[in-house]
């Protein structure tokens, strides 16, 4: 249906005009009401139209993206085979290792590992020092201990041999990093051990935001301290040879500083990483593992907020990695109590990042006890292990060594030992991940 225009009504009522009002049989008020009533319509419609140009010539506002990591991973996982070389390292009966918690592979093939044997006949047993770093050679048979009596020793955590074959050692009660040049002299010491006698409290219950003991109320972290470690964990190092930091159970940072050891700078503090992992980045919840690829991008196994951060060398965050691939969440744990709601997320406790053309990632969980090969952007590429005690079994794994993508070394905590394993990928099959 056509609409009526206002010049076509005002000649119709012109024409109406000049005849008789019985033969129209139209009231004149009839086409006034007709008239008002389309004019109404018209400015309605401008009205709306030059809301419309409005509205459009106002910038929309996008909505803010959410973080993400990787999605959940594909539920058949392969399952990488692999066998665990036994009775491979050769030292004598009277050398039995306690708790293994790091290992190391320098360029030749030997081995360092650093051992907690801990002090059966004297000292208390809370706050005991206790460290040992061993080298063995390619053979696996022992060589020497390497820094005997040394004094930023007090309770090593980490250790990692550098591409000149520097073996440097974090010690997170000392609060200190150590490097060794390959003969064994310390050439360079960073952070500074705290003065003796000292309490725990202050540093590892009370200081670090952390609940106290005994029900005690949580107090506010200390200042950063330039230069100064609480709690260090682990060392990396950039192509130009800057050395990384992660520190650690109080500190919550990544700490760098140039070749020569003088203070770059610090990022990150103490914080939750949400529900699933993908919240507030550059907030830790004891950084445990540290390590850096070609391309000098810098990664930290955020361990308490189930995640592995990725950084640039300046500190900038680039992504989320989450351990994320289905398990059996009713399985008792080796050590602890079962959980009630177990996450979909599982701790990183390590990082290892291979130095073959193409890269990749090995990391590891407490729980469920697996050890996950991942490319470098986060996709679980294979996955092998369970936690127990037997061989080819770990509980806690707490150091990876990766000199090639299918030779690694464990330092298998609370099994006092070290594993080698040989993977064979080739023989890898689709298996559901939950079925172990």
């Amino acid at each position: 249906m056509s609409r009526i225009t206002i010049p076509e009504i005002d000649r119709f009522l012109v024409a109406i005009n000049g005849r008789a009002a019985a033969a129209a049989e139209i009231r004149l008020g009839t086409f006034d009401f007709l008239k008002e009533a389309v004019v109404k319509r018209l400015l309605i419609v401008s009205c709306a139209l030059v809301g419309a140009f409005a509205l459009a010539a106002v910038p929309r506002v996008q909505p803010e993206t959410p973080l993400t990591a990787q999605g959940m991973q594909n539920p058949n996982v392969p399952k990488i085979p692999f066998e665990s070389v036994p009775n491979y390292f050769k030292y004598s009966a009277d050398m039995n290792l306690g708790e293994i918690l790091g290992v190391a592979v320098n360029s030749k093939g030997h081995v360092a590992v650093l051992n907690h044997p801990g002090s059966a006949s004297a000292g208390p047993i809370y706050g005991n020092a206790s460290t040992q770093l061993f080298e063995f050679d390619d053979t696996g048979k022992f060589v020497r201990e390497v820094g005997r009596g040394v004094y930023g020793f007090a309770y090593v955590h980490g250790l990692r041999y550098d591409k000149y074959d520097n073996l440097w050692a974090v010690d997170k009660a000392a609060h200190t990093v150590v490097k060794f040049y390959p003969a064994g002299y310390v050439t360079l010491n960073l952070g500074r051990r705290p003065e003796g006698p000292d309490d725990p409290g202050p540093e590892y219950f009370r200081g670090n935001g952390s609940g106290g003991r005994g029900g005690e109320a949580p107090r506010p972290p200390s200042p950063h301290i330039d230069g100064q470690f609480r709690g260090s964990t682990d060392v990396a190092w950039d192509s130009d040879d800057n050395i990384y930091v992660s520190d650690g159970y109080v500190n919550s940072r990544v700490a760098k500083f140039d070749k020569h050891g003088n203070w770059v700078k610090s990022w990150g503090t103490r914080g939750t990483g949400g529900a699933h992992g993908n919240e507030n980045p550059s907030q830790f919840d004891t950084p445990h593992n540290i390590g850096v690829d070609r391309q000098n991008n810098v990664y930290v196994a955020d361990r308490g907020n189930r995640r592995i951060q990725v950084f640039d060398r300046d500190g900038t965050f680039q992504r989320f990695i989450l351990l994320n691939a289905p398990y059996d969440k009713k399985r008792h744990p080796v050590l602890g109590n079962m959980s009630q709601n177990p996450p979909d997320e599982t701790q990183p406790w390590t990082i290892c990042i291979t130095n073959t053309p193409t890269q990749y990632l090995y990391t590891s969980d407490q729980e469920p006890g697996r050890i996950y090969k991942m490319t470098l952007d986060g996709k679980i590429v294979g996955m092998l292990g369970e936690s127990g005690h037997d061989l080819g079994q770990f509980s806690w794994i707490h150091g990876l060594a990766c000199p090639s993508e299918n030779t690694l070394y464990v330092a298998d905590m609370n099994n006092w030992r070290v594993q080698k394993l040989i993977l064979h990928p080739e023989n890898a099959k689709a298996t559901a991940a939950a079925n172990r």
